[in-house]
């Protein structure tokens, strides 16, 4: 059996009228069996279309695209048969209790009565729902309902599951509930390819992330690989007057140019090579010159930096997702 539990080579796929090239434009990704894949792109970028393919919702133009060892144009039965699928809005019955749909969704995959009962009852307990089970889903916190929506999208027990944004307008509580389930299904073996429109879920989430921009995977690697990719280290001033700005930049161990300004914050960032020399340099250079500092700090890139680098900076709006 391969390692791979999604393969997509010199995948394409053009849209009849869209005048900005194709959707997908060879297109290559490989996911690992038993990990969490995040993939990140503007709008436009295909990650809808690469899932439509991968779900066999759609057929690609070209190339090759295997979900757990099955061809999604020849034989999307099997693929269908060993997936489940997680969109942005609940698929649920507001009226219903948790248990009813979970039975409900389980006779819908022709599941007996019997088998149907008992699997609600088991996806219920795993995702911490039992007591919860029999009221109405229009009872439920959004946490709730989005585990109750991911526990539906289980019922066939899928090898390869399907995220489409799954933790959007759940506020911090609720995605760190989803988080946690996420990473218990993992743990269980299932393999998870995740969109989504904050940087800091794949952060957590994700094993290895793919940026996805005009229909090609632009940059692949870990959160640490990617954010290494674009310059190590890089030191944070925040000034407490925002007139000093222009002279604190020159002040920095930089080119000006890569000194990204930000002025309602009173903060400058930039990227260092020596962590520790930086740091001192700076702090010595902006007392020499009389120019008070609220706080300075030494970080790493975050994902939102390495995402703007790679797609264009602000060229074009964004949509991590």
């Amino acid at each position: 059996m391969s390692d791979a539990a999604i393969t997509v080579e010199e995948a394409r796929k053009t849209y009849g009228g869209r005048k900005d090239g194709p959707a997908l434009d060879g297109l290559d990704l490989t996911v690992a069996r038993g990990t969490v894949h995040a993939v990140l792109g503007p709008n436009g970028a295909g990650k809808t279309t690469l899932v439509r393919i991968l779900a066999t919702l759609l057929r690609p133009d070209a190339g090759r695209v295997e979900v757990a060892g099955h061809d999604v144009v020849r034989e999307a039965y099997a693929v269908r048969l060993r997936i489940g699928l997680l969109g942005q809005h609940a698929a649920l019955d507001e009226e219903l209790g948790g248990r009813q749909n979970l039975e409900l969704f389980g006779r819908l995959h022709h599941l007996g009565a019997r088998r149907a009962r008992a699997r609600a009852d088991e996806l219920l307990e795993r995702f911490e729902l039992s007591r919860t089970g029999h009221k109405a889903v229009k009872q439920y916190s959004g946490g709730m309902r989005r585990r109750l929506d991911l526990a539906a999208s289980l019922i066939t027990e899928p090898e390869v599951l399907f995220l489409d944004e799954p933790t959007t307008g759940l506020d911090p509580r609720g995605r760190a509930e989803v988080w946690d389930s996420v990473r218990s299904l993992v743990g269980g073996g299932t393999t998870v390819l995740l969109t989504t429109q904050y940087l800091e879920e794949a952060d957590q989430l994700a094993h290895r992330i793919s940026l996805v921009d005009v229909g090609r995977v632009v940059a692949d690697g870990t959160a640490d690989e990617l954010k290494a990719a674009l310059g190590g280290d890089r030191i944070d001033v925040v000034l407490r007057d925002a007139g000093h700005l222009g002279a604190a930049v020159a002040l920095l161990p930089v080119p000006k140019d890569a000194v990204t300004v930000d002025t309602d914050r009173r903060l400058l960032s930039a990227p260092v090579a020596d962590r520790m020399a930086a740091l001192a340099g700076v702090v010595r250079a902006l007392q020499d010159a009389g120019i008070e500092a609220e706080d300075i700090a030494l970080r790493r890139p975050t994902l939102d930096e390495v995402f703007l680098h790679l797609t264009g900076g602000d060229d074009r709006v964004k949509e991590a997702a």
